[in-house]
């Protein structure tokens, strides 16, 4: 059931003093969240929220926690540990939405790998036909590389090791978003010393694109059904990379800013989501393949399409999404980056 909590315990931030210069512009508040899913696909459904409220200066306000009932099988359940039996009485998330909405008004949605957390919340909020009061979202992985922190890779528990958090129940939502939550607020007041500019995104609203995605209202125990199943898709307009083109991707070498990337029929974590971590990582996501694209990502490479017959002639490298999905984890920077134009936020 939602629980709310006022004066926590577990995360006391180091008080910057009075009178400590803070960049103009940095926002007002932040929504720390994370969410515990059934699966990573456009049909999956949320099973917990949680959401830490931060001032202007990381400082906690208050925190929130929830069951949703899925109205579905709960997905990978040696993961989050939520059992249909355990989702049975959970609320449906049309019940908790107004409740999460006002936790989420007005403040920059924080997440680690933002993009996903975002997508999943907006896809419930469609579902339940209304939209998130969020415009936009913080990812704290882009966070740590603005910053140069010496990460040995870009875990959770890398980051909260860095910052010394202690973790007490991976893959909990309300743990994970409390160390998230305790990781950021260092992370913030360094990127406030620096000068640093927050890698800040739009969040996009989604459209309902079949009657097929809304809920029954079932729930799970009953005659649950796969509610979700329809097809959502965002009303979004991809940026152009800021970086150069360096050329085609080098098989067996990492990607590079700026590369064109193209891909080509069904893939098993969402298209967009593939597509805004793509965008996120400086790559510029290309609709069609020509001679100036560097890697098309197909996981049918023998299928008969007009971008993988274009990328035959071009000479244009193949990979498949598991591999793109490795190479997203360690994009080089461009050449001269640090002069490079910010990107579309």
């Amino acid at each position: 059931m939602p629980e709310d909590h006022r004066s926590p315990t577990a995360y006391v931030p180091a008080q910057e003093p009075a009178n400590a210069p803070w960049p103009q512009g940095y926002p007002e508040g932040y929504a720390v969240v994370d969410v515990e899913t059934t699966g990573l696909s456009r049909e999956d459904r949320i099973v917990s929220a949680a959401v830490y409220r931060l001032n202007s200066r990381a400082e906690v306000e208050d925190h929130w926690y929830t069951l949703v009932n899925p109205q579905r099988d709960p997905g990978p359940t040696w993961i989050h540990g939520l059992t249909s039996e355990t989702l049975a009485d959970a609320p449906l998330f049309s019940e908790v939405a107004e409740e999460l909405a006002r936790r989420l008004e007005g403040r920059v949605l924080v997440a680690h790998n933002a993009v996903f957390d975002w997508t999943m919340i907006a896809r419930e909020f469609a579902r339940a036909g209304s939209e998130p009061p969020v415009r936009q979202r913080l990812c704290t992985i882009a966070l740590a590389k603005e910053l140069g922190l010496p990460l040995p890779n870009h875990k959770l528990s890398s980051l909260i090791a860095y910052f010394g958090v202690r973790q007490e129940r991976a893959h909990h939502a309300l743990d994970d978003a409390r160390v998230l939550a305790e990781a950021f607020a260092p992370s913030l007041r360094r990127a406030a010393r620096q000068g640093v500019r927050l890698p800040l995104l739009m969040c996009r609203p989604l459209t309902e694109m079949s009657d097929g995605a809304r809920g029954s209202g079932g729930r799970v125990g009953g005659a649950a059904s796969r509610a979700g199943a329809g097809m959502w898709r965002q009303a979004r307009r991809l940026p152009p990379s800021p970086y150069p083109n360096p050329g085609r991707y080098q098989p067996g070498g990492q990607l590079t800013q700026g590369m064109r990337v193209a891909f080509s029929g069904d893939t098993s974590v969402d298209r967009e989501l593939l597509e805004d971590q793509a965008c996120e990582a400086g790559l510029h996501v290309a609709t069609s393949v020509s001679g100036l694209t560097s890697l098309l990502v197909t996981n049918d490479p023998d299928a008969v399409t007009g971008k993988l017959a274009r990328a035959r002639r071009h000479g244009t490298p193949v990979v498949d999404e598991a591999a793109f999905t490795q190479l997203l984890r360690d994009v080089a920077p461009a050449e001269g980056a640090a002069d490079a134009p910010a990107p579309e936020r």
